[in-house]
C-alpha cells in the first residue's frame, strides 16, 4: 500500500535538496518526479524503507546524473565541449528547504511572481490552488509560473542563501508564501478535506525553521505566532464525521494550550520591538479568540480596533470582510451589512463575501434572505466540506421544525 500523505510530506524537501545540489529547479522537479514515480512502484512491492528520505534523494540524485551525462554526450557531439561549472555549496543554512523558499523569491521576480513559484515548487499547490488564492485564471497562473522558471533558469546561482544585505528584500515575499501555504493546509480551498494537515505542518515547519534564522525579526515572530495560534484550533475544527466546525461551535477544550500559550509568548515579545507589521497584527487578533472562552466572551471591540488597524494597514478586502464581522457583533449587523456593501466590487460573487451577508441577514431576522445567500454561496465554494456545511445551514433555515 503506498504511502500518498508521506510521499506528499516529503516531496518539497527532497526538492530543496535535490535543487542545491543541482542548482536548477527545472532539473530538481524532474528529478524529484523520477523519484517519486519510483517509489510509487517500488514501495508497495518492497514496502517503505527505513529512511524514505534518503531513498527519494538518491533516487532523484540518480536521475540528475543521468540527466548530466546526456547533456554531457550531448555537447561532445556537437563538439562544444566547456568545463563544467561547480555549484558552491551556499552559506549555513538550518534547512535546505529555506534555500529553496529564498531561492524561489529571487529579486529577479516580482513579488507576486515569486510568491506564486514558491507556493508551486515548496508548498506543492496546484496551479488551480494558487490562481484562486490570487483571484486569477489558471491560465493566466500557468503562463506567470512558466515564466518564473524561465527567468531563473537564466540566472547565475539563484539557489544560494542571501546574504545579511539580501535578506529584507526577499523577506516580505517568503513570509507571504508561508502565509499562504499555512492558510491552504489549515482550510483548504478545494477537496472532499477540511485541511491539509501535511500542508499546514510543512507550513509550520519552515515558519519554525525561518524564525531560528531569524529570531530577532518581529514579524517573522508575528507570522510563527500566528500559525501557532491557528493551528492551536485544527483538532476541534471537523466534527466526528470530518465535517467542518466553525469557530463558534468549536469546543475549545480540544484547541492546544501548549501553542496557544507559545503563540501568545511571541506576540507579546514582538510587539514592543518597533514598527507593528501585518502579521504580528493578526497574531494579536488570533490570540484575542483564543485566550476568549466563547464567542460571547470575545473581545470584539479589541478585535474591531485591531482589524481597524491592519485594514488601514494592508487595503486588503477580505480584512474588510473581517471587520464587518466584528462590526455587526459590537454594533449590530446592519452596521456590518453597509461594510459588505462597499466590498461588491472587489470581492462581489466571491462565496465569502455572499456566506458573511447571509450570516448577518440572519441575525437580523431574514431567514429567507439568508438561505438564498448561503445556498450561492455554496455553489461557488470549490471546497466540498465548506459547501456541505453551507447547504446544511440553508436546509436548518428553510426548515426550521427539522
Amino acid at each position: 500500500m503506498l504511502d500518498e500523505d508521506l510521499l506528499r510530506a516529503l516531496a518539497p524537501q527532497v526538492l530543496a535538496v535535490l535543487v542545491r545540489r543541482s542548482g536548477d529547479l527545472a532539473d530538481a522537479q524532474d528529478a524529484l518526479q523520477e523519484a517519486l514515480l519510483a517509489a510509487a512502484t517500488q514501495w508497495p512491492v518492497d514496502g517503505v524503507p527505513d529512511n524514505p528520505h534518503g531513498w527519494l534523494v538518491v533516487v532523484g540524485q540518480r536521475r540528475l546524473v543521468d540527466g548530466w551525462r546526456a547533456q554531457e554526450s550531448r555537447r561532445r557531439r556537437e563538439e562544444l565541449v566547456a568545463p563544467s561549472e561547480v555549484v558552491p555549496d551556499p552559506p549555513s543554512a538550518h534547512d535546505d528547504s529555506l534555500l529553496l523558499l529564498f531561492g524561489c523569491c529571487h529579486p529577479a521576480l516580482s513579488p507576486a511572481s515569486a510568491i506564486a513559484l514558491t507556493l508551486r515548487s515548496v508548498g506543492g499547490l496546484t496551479t488551480a490552488e494558487i490562481a484562486r488564492a490570487f483571484l486569477v485564471p489558471e491560465a493566466t497562473m500557468a503562463q506567470r509560473l512558466s515564466r518564473s522558471r524561465r527567468t531563473l533558469r537564466e540566472l547565475d546561482e539563484p539557489f544560494r542563501m542571501p546574504s545579511a544585505d539580501e535578506y529584507a528584500g526577499r523577506l516580505r515575499a517568503v513570509l507571504r508564501v508561508l502565509y499562504l501555504m499555512f492558510n491552504e493546509g489549515y482550510a483548504s480551498t478545494s477537496g472532499l478535506l477540511v485541511a491539509r494537515t501535511d500542508l499546514a505542518v510543512e507550513a509550520l515547519r519552515l515558519t519554525r525553521a525561518l524564525q531560528v534564522s531569524l529570531p530577532d525579526d518581529p514579524e517573522v515572530a508575528g507570522l510563527l505566532a500566528l500559525v501557532l495560534l491557528t493551528d492551536a484550533r485544527r483538532a476541534a475544527r471537523t466534527g466526528p464525521h470530518g465535517e467542518l466546525v466553525p469557530l463558534d461551535s468549536q469546543d475549545r477544550s480540544r484547541w492546544d494550550a501548549a501553542m496557544i500559550a507559545e503563540g501568545v509568548a511571541l506576540v507579546e515579545a514582538a510587539l514592543p520591538r518597533g514598527a507593528v507589521g501585518e502579521y504580528q497584527l493578526q497574531a494579536a487578533i488570533a490570540a484575542v479568540h483564543d485566550e476568549a472562552s466563547s464567542t460571547d466572551e470575545t473581545d470584539w471591540p479589541q478585535l474591531l480596533a485591531l482589524y481597524g488597524l491592519l485594514e488601514g494597514m494592508t487595503g486588503n478586502p477580505m480584512v474588510t470582510l473581517n471587520r464587518a464581522v466584528a462590526v455587526a457583533m459590537v454594533h449590530g449587523p446592519a452596521a456590518g451589512l453597509a461594510i459588505l456593501d462597499t466590498l461588491d466590487g472587489s470581492l462581489g460573487g466571491q462565496h465569502r463575501l455572499l456566506a458573511v451577508r447571509g450570516h448577518l441577514l440572519e441575525r437580523l431576522g431574514d431567514p429567507v434572505g439568508a438561505a438564498d445567500l448561503l445556498l450561492a454561496a455554496s455553489r461557488r465554494t470549490t471546497s466540498a466540506a465548506e459547501r456541505d456545511y453551507l447547504l446544511l445551514q440553508v436546509s436548518r433555515l428553510r426548515h426550521p421544525s427539522w
